[in-house]
């Protein structure tokens, strides 16, 4: 028989970032993956294209799966040899079922391994300002959970060994049941004005925190419509919140902006303002597809070394050109005395990345300022001048420079294409709007209205430029915030400052 493994892995609390790196390496090498309801979508991506995802969740009153059914499926994928990954939310030995998940692969003979992953109970307070431990509060913690097997007649808490217990209580799932633990607790003596505090999707930039008393959370909680998934917190530590709350005072925390770039290019984005609250997603408007005419641009790849100056307008053609360079020659040193201009400091970054130096790089990052600096530099006057670029780039650096006296080779590197309209960023959008949407060039402006979404309320615009600015304008849409730096970082600075002032 093959050997087959499972390795039951914590997913941590939601913060894709919060998943241990061993947590990773297993989804990367995984065949099979039976995820919960409360894994990150994320995680998805990072397993091999053609493994199998199983969504085997759990919420109240609805599971996709019996747990008998998920044990049967775990042995059945592991005896024919697979690698599976049991993603499960938080920890699987804390309240997870992993211990029974375990326990039933152990009785039929399958191997296994555990990856533990951080709690909710932990990484809740903790990114709600709150710490389950303080030597000036309590020097215990106790982690409970309100949720228990339906099948049992009557709670299995012992509300009087808990209330009496000293130090901060960590209630896991059961949030459905605040009520009746907030009444069993009282009823056994613990203090009516202990602070308590509610934590839901939390380390997300949808993350909400509810604070009150014992006597009243449950009340708050009814009136807020809090619902699950949630952590509770009781204890004096709770009071620490307000000092400490360092996650839900981020800049951008909870506001929603939608990324138009490629999918290849929205992480860096995303990340930045993810890094900052946001609740930041990827919705690309565009596809990058090879040169439409592959053997005119590979002709004039081959001849770049007879150039005076390449110049490179967006990172994409940098990728475009060097990817068609390396496959014709061997050496970054067969592009001969040809120099290099940049853009911008991303595409600039894009060529220092494959170890060339750039030559000339103007202050402003748009097709004006190339020639201002290039002349700063050079007479242009009879050089020979690559422009490898997007299909249907604007036309006046070409004619600008064809004007005085260079001689221009605009060739077409790569072209932009609309991207497929059922991508789940898109589809996101058309249900949920966003606070704001990002344009980092025309094609992702013309893409997205093009696209005719339905009205969202409330929704602003931020443009990477003046020239995707000019686009927008002309297509009916407001610029809310432009970038000073016209690069991700100055667009990031421009959403910041935005929201600071809306706020």
């Amino acid at each position: 028989m093959p050997k087959g493994i499972c390795y039951l892995v914590g997913a941590g609390p939601g913060d894709p970032l919060l998943m241990t790196l061993k947590g990773r390496q297993c989804l990367e090498m995984a065949d099979v993956v039976v995820y919960d309801y409360l894994s990150n979508p994320v995680f998805l991506d990072w397993a091999p294209e053609g493994a199998e995802r199983i969504y085997a969740g759990k919420t109240a009153g609805n599971h996709s799966m019996q747990q008998a059914e998920i044990t049967r499926l775990l042995v059945e994928k592991i005896r024919a040899g697979k690698t599976v990954v049991r993603l499960k939310g938080g920890d699987p030995y804390l309240f997870g079922r992993g211990g029974e998940e375990a326990a039933d692969l152990a009785d039929a003979g399958c191997a296994f391994e555990v990856v533990p992953g951080i709690s909710s109970a932990l990484a809740a307070p903790s990114y709600a300002g709150i710490p389950v431990t303080h030597r000036a509060h309590n020097t215990m913690l106790t982690i409970f959970t309100g949720h228990q097997d339906p099948a049992k007649a009557e709670s299995s808490i012992d509300f009087q060994t808990l209330a009496k217990t000293p130090g901060t209580k960590v209630m896991v799932m059961g949030i459905e049941r605040l009520a009746q633990v907030t009444s069993g607790l009282l009823e056994a003596g613990m203090d009516p004005e202990t602070p308590a505090a509610l934590i839901r999707w939390a380390s997300t930039p949808r993350q909400q925190t509810l604070t009150g008393k014992l006597s009243d959370i449950a009340g708050k909680a009814e009136q807020a419509a809090f619902k699950a998934p949630a952590v509770a917190v009781f204890g004096g530590v709770v009071g620490l919140r307000d000092k400490l709350n360092w996650f839900e005072s981020l800049p951008l925390f909870g506001k929603r902006i939608a990324v138009t770039r490629t999918q290849s290019q929205a992480g860096e984005l995303v990340a930045q303002l993810r890094a900052l609250g946001a609740d930041a997603f990827e919705m690309p408007m565009i596809r990058i597809e090879p040169a439409p005419d592959k053997r005119e641009f590979y002709e004039t790849v081959a001849y770049s070394h007879g150039y005076d100056w390449i110049v490179f307008t967006s990172p994409n053609g940098v990728d475009a050109f060097f990817k068609v360079f390396f496959e014709i020659y061997h050496d970054a040193r067969d592009i001969g005395g040809a120099r290099i201009a940049a853009i911008g400091p991303a595409t600039a970054a894009r060529v220092r990345s494959f170890r060339l130096q750039v030559d000339v790089q103007p202050e402003k990052s748009v097709a004006e300022e190339v020639i201002k600096a290039l002349e700063k530099e050079t007479s242009v006057e009879n050089l020979k001048i690559l422009l490898p670029r997007a299909e249907g780039a604007r036309e006046i650096l070409a004619e600008e420079l064809s004007r005085k006296g260079a001689i221009v080779d605009d060739v077409a590197a790569y072209k932009t294409v609309p991207a497929g309209s059922d991508e789940a960023g898109i589809l996101r959008f058309r249900e949920e709007g966003a606070d704001l949407v990002t344009f980092t060039s025309s094609s992702t402006a013309e893409n997205f209205h093009a696209l005719k979404f339905p009205e969202h309320p409330g929704i602003h615009h931020a443009s990477i430029g003046p020239i995707t600015s000019k686009t927008m304008k002309s297509l009916g849409m407001s610029v809310d915030a432009e970038a000073r730096s016209h690069d991700i970082p100055g667009l990031v600075t421009a959403i910041v400052r935005f929201f600071s002032r809306a706020d």
